[in-house]
């Protein structure tokens, strides 16, 4: 678990509020022991409980998670924003948290823009699609700029977001995260813990080298209690566009994405085909699910859509807060 700021924990940890905090025997040799033993880890960030009003007007939160990198978690992220976007009556936001390596703004078409403030906050920055964006991107003079800052100005920047930007009436805000179980990602679930998370979407290719970190992933999720919605195995083929015969780009050597949902119980949500139409599509910030309609890897990323809006909107409305 992480709470406050505690991260690393034990797994006999006595829990951060408790009166053996930083006292216990497994916590010995836990970074995280004088931080505890001081109490001062009891003390409630206060942002939770803003971050929870700020959110009132948003109906659900998934995060796209991964542990390995290069797996296509924004690549899948703006999918699932274009393809929810399709419905009019809906509105969709997206949160990229991925601070160093911030790559929304160009698969949105939204590269260059900057970031506006109003007298209620932080504005999003609106694609052509009617999609919310906001990113380190547009807080950048230049995108070769580095971003280098250590943990704390990262985790500073997730609570400004979501504390700051002024998401109004959302029906679905999307947050693109970095690769790992870090601070970013113990940050966001912490910040967001009052606000509730819907789920997570896990992101994975076929081959055992991303297979064994995004277990990793599961790990983090199920110790956090973050549901996860399920799994997306990205690249599972590659099928040529012209003749349609599909060929192994990254052999599931372990079984891929399939074998080990069935082994962690797990669901597997589809799996999406290597086309490179879809890398050409987010390079120059328009629509797949638009542009090759008829594409099976546009087929797998629609149903993919439903199932996850079938999962959030099968839960029990949340009741707004009193105004």
């Amino acid at each position: 678990m992480a709470e406050n700021g505690v991260t690393g924990v034990p797994q006999d940890c006595p829990g951060t509020s408790t009166e053996q905090a930083g006292k216990a025997s497994p916590c010995q040799g836990c970074p995280n022991q004088a931080l505890c033993a001081s109490g001062q880890a009891q003390v409630p960030d206060p942002a939770v409980q803003q971050i929870k009003e700020r959110l009132n007007g948003v109906r659900y939160k998934v995060l796209v998670l991964s542990g390995k990198g290069g797996v296509g978690k924004s690549t899948l992220t703006a999918q699932l924003a274009f393809g929810i976007a399709t419905d009019e009556s809906k509105q969709v936001a997206v949160l990229d948290i991925d601070i160093c390596g911030p790559s929304m703004p160009r698969i949105l078409g939204l590269d260059g823009e900057q970031v506006h403030q109003s007298g209620s906050g932080w504005s999003p920055v609106y694609s052509e699609d009617g999609i919310a964006l906001m990113s380190t991107a547009f807080l950048l003079s230049s995108a070769a700029d580095a971003v280098i800052w250590r943990g704390p100005k990262k985790n500073g920047l997730i609570k400004q977001f979501l504390r700051d930007v002024d998401w109004g009436e959302t029906d679905y805000l999307i947050v693109d995260t970095p690769p790992g179980t870090s601070d970013e990602h113990l940050s966001t679930v912490q910040l967001l813990s009052a606000a509730k998370i819907d789920g997570a979407v896990i992101v994975t290719t076929p081959q055992e080298a991303a297979l064994q970190d995004v277990r990793k992933e599961v790990d983090f999720c199920r110790k956090l209690k973050l549901p996860v919605i399920g799994v997306v195995e990205n690249m599972s083929v590659f099928v040529c566009p012209k003749c349609k015969k599909e060929s192994q780009i990254f052999p599931p050597t372990s079984g891929g994405a399939e074998r080990m949902c069935h082994d962690m119980g797990l669901d597997l949500l589809g799996k999406v085909p290597l086309d490179p139409r879809i890398a050409r599509c987010c390079d120059e910030g328009r629509p797949f699910l638009t542009e090759v309609p008829d594409s099976p890897a546009c087929t797998a990323y629609r149903d993919i859509v439903q199932r996850v809006q079938r999962f959030c909107e099968a839960k029990p409305e949340k009741p707004k807060a009193m105004e």
